[in-house]
C-alpha cells in the first residue's frame, strides 16, 4: 500500500511539474502576445520604442476613455427617455428611492445603514447643485460628467476638497490632524507595534510639507494643495514612474522587452488601463 501511495505521489509530482512548466510557458507566451498588441497602440511613430510623450498620451487617452464610458453608462441609466437633461428628482429616485420605504419602516429610529445612505444622498445633492451651472436642478451631459467626476473639472475642485476633509476628519473639527492623515492610509495592527518606515516618512511629510503654517493641522487650502496641487500633471507623473521602473538601460524610453519584463507593473497601473486595453479594439 505504501509503495502504491509513494508511486502515486511521485506520479502526481511529475504531472504537477509538467503542467506547471507548460502553464508557465503559456503564461509567458500570453504576456508577450498581449504586450505586443498593446505596443502597436502606444508606439505611435513605430520606431520600436515608447518614449515619455507616447506613454503620457496613452495614459491621458485611457483616463478619458474610462470617464466617457462611465458617463455614457450612467447617462443611459438615468436618462431612459434620451432627453437633453436629467433632473435631480429622477436621479434621486433611481439611486436613493429605497430610502423613502426605509423612512416609512423606521420613522423614529433609523438604522445606521439608513443614516449612512442619507449622508451619501446629501453629499450627492450638494455636488449636483455645484455641477448645475445654470441652477435649473437639471444636468446636461457635460454637467453630469462634472457631477460624476468632479476631480476633472476646475470649478468642482472645492467640493472635492470638502469631501476629502469630511472623509478623513474623524472628529469633525473641519481640519485634518497628522493622526487623521496617517489613519487614512495606515491601520496599526497590535498595540505598540512599530510603524513601517513609509508611515514614519509620511509623518515627516505632513510636518515638513503638508502643514504649511505649522499649526499641527491641514486646513482647507492645505488639503487642496495636497490633493489638487497646482501645475501637477498626473499623466506625466505616472509615465515618469513607469519608465523609471521599467527602463533597465536608463535611456528614458522603453523597448518591447522592457515592458514585457515589467508586464505586471503596467497591468497593475490604473493609469495605463493596460489589461483593459488588450481586450478592446477601439482607435487611439
Amino acid at each position: 500500500m505504501r509503495n502504491i501511495i509513494k508511486t502515486m505521489s511521485i506520479t502526481n509530482s511529475t504531472i504537477t511539474k509538467h503542467f506547471s512548466a507548460k502553464m508557465l510557458k503559456r503564461l509567458i507566451s500570453s504576456k508577450r502576445t498581449k504586450a505586443e498588441d498593446a505596443w502597436d497602440k502606444i508606439d505611435r511613430d513605430n520606431d520600436g520604442f515608447v518614449n515619455m510623450s507616447e506613454l503620457k498620451a496613452w495614459i491621458q487617452y485611457t483616463q478619458r476613455r474610462y470617464i466617457d464610458d462611465d458617463v455614457n453608462r450612467q447617462w443611459k441609466t438615468h436618462n431612459t427617455n434620451n432627453t437633453e437633461k436629467v433632473h435631480w428628482d429622477t436621479y434621486r429616485k433611481n439611486v436613493y428611492g429605497f430610502l423613502d420605504e426605509l423612512a416609512a419602516q423606521e420613522p423614529d429610529h433609523p438604522s445606521d445603514e439608513h443614516f449612512s445612505y442619507r449622508t451619501m444622498m446629501k453629499r450627492d445633492r450638494r455636488r449636483w447643485s455645484i455641477a448645475d451651472r445654470d441652477g435649473d436642478d437639471e444636468l446636461t451631459r457635460e454637467e453630469f460628467t462634472d457631477f460624476l467626476h468632479p476631480e476633472e473639472s476646475n470649478h468642482m475642485r472645492d467640493v472635492v476638497v470638502t469631501e476629502t476633509i469630511e472623509d478623513i476628519d474623524k472628529d469633525s473639527d473641519g481640519k485634518v490632524s497628522v493622526e487623521e492623515y496617517i489613519g487614512d492610509m495606515y491601520r496599526q495592527g497590535e498595540q505598540n507595534e512599530e510603524e513601517p518606515d513609509w508611515v514614519k516618512h509620511e509623518r515627516e511629510t505632513f510636518t515638513n510639507f503638508r502643514d504649511k503654517n505649522k499649526d499641527g493641522f491641514m486646513d482647507n487650502q492645505e488639503v487642496k494643495d495636497w490633493i489638487t496641487p497646482a501645475d501637477f500633471d498626473h499623466a506625466e507623473a505616472e509615465a515618469r514612474h513607469l519608465i523609471y521602473e521599467a527602463d533597465s538601460d536608463a535611456d528614458e524610453k522603453l523597448t518591447k522587452d522592457e515592458i514585457i519584463e515589467k508586464y505586471d507593473l503596467f497591468v497593475g497601473s490604473q493609469a495605463t488601463d493596460f489589461g483593459e486595453a488588450l481586450t478592446r479594439h477601439d482607435e487611439f
